[in-house]
């Protein structure tokens, strides 16, 4: 479940946020949590260079895009359940590399939708955005960001099928 988007300039102010099953009071300390910490390590980060965290048992995925942050919390994607066809094959592993294995997969997906997202903002913005290419351009990734993350699950991956959607016409094809 991705609990988090945060996208904020290079000075730390945020731009867009989308909170899923974050509760209203926990959500400053998550923001600045977040922004401080890009402060601390985006600095000197190559364009689009993924960058990984974990904290509380959550997994944080940043990085720059242009002159934008974007940040991704994420936890929770693969329970138990969405991971039993992988349980035949793990069932010699001890539970601490069961564990190992259930947070690479957490780590994944949150990896793949900043992928995702970041591939649509590039899309939308013509090039990585500088803050007033991302600002002038806002309206479209605050859609596109509708489209791919839906009540913190990752809904539409497909970049022509996202395209699609962010048009605002009505579908031509059932």
């Amino acid at each position: 479940m991705i609990l988090a988007v945060l996208f904020a300039n290079s000075v730390g102010n945020v731009l867009i946020e989308r909170f899923n099953g974050v509760p209203a009071e926990e959500r400053l300390t998550w923001r600045s949590f977040l922004v401080k910490l890009g402060a601390e390590n985006l600095k000197g980060v190559k364009n689009e260079e993924l960058l990984v965290a974990c904290h509380k048992s959550v997994y944080i995925v940043y990085t720059m895009l242009g002159d934008v942050s974007i940040f991704l919390v994420g936890k929770d994607e693969y329970d138990e359940l969405a991971c039993k066809p992988l349980s035949f094959s793990l069932s010699f592993c001890s539970s601490a590399d069961k564990r190992f294995i259930q947070s690479l997969l957490n780590l994944l997906a949150v990896a793949e939708a900043i992928f995702i997202i970041t591939g649509a903002v590039k899309d939308i913005c013509g090039k990585p955005p500088t803050e007033r290419v991302f600002l002038d351009k806002y309206g479209r990734i605050c859609l596109c960001l509708d489209e791919i993350v839906w009540n913190g699950l990752l809904e539409n991956t497909d970049k022509d099928r996202i395209k699609r959607l962010i048009r605002l016409k009505p579908p031509s094809e059932f």
